[in-house]
């Protein structure tokens, strides 16, 4: 499966999104490297701190199933936004630990699309290799 393939499936889960506080619907796809695809859009709550991400959604439900970031191809994440949007802090660090540091992320909107990597989008990352045994 070729980028732009990935990003159609992000923009098909964008279709499951719960966002009635932002209005700001976020699709996600997460393809493994034997082509399983897992999807994720971003649900909210009323208590902000409760809702959850498209990519983290998409990321959790693939770890859920037993995928490992050693498995991973790609993840494409998508908005509606006027620019590209970026994984907020929260999600940043959730890829730099749960994706190996290469791994392409596609980020897109209806008109341009960027490719970054973990180690890109949250460079000096405080990581597990950070932390005393």
């Amino acid at each position: 499966m070729n980028k732009e393939e990935l990003i159609r499936e992000a923009f098909q889960a964008m279709n499951n999104t719960y966002s009635p506080y932002s209005h700001f619907p976020v699709g996600a796809a997460l393809l493994t490297k034997d082509g399983r695809i897992f999807y994720g859009a971003n649900i909210e709550n009323a208590s902000y701190p409760a809702g959850n991400c498209a990519e983290r959604s998409a990321l959790f439900a693939a770890y859920s199933r037993g995928v490992r970031r050693e498995d991973i191809e790609a993840l494409a994440i998508v908005s509606e936004g006027k620019r590209v949007s970026s994984p907020c802090g929260v999600c940043r660090q959730v890829l730099y630990e749960l994706l190996n540091p290469d791994t392409p992320i596609y980020l897109a909107n209806r008109n341009e699309s960027k490719t970054v990597t973990p180690s890109e989008i949250l460079p000096d990352a405080f990581g597990m290799e950070d932390l005393a045994e």
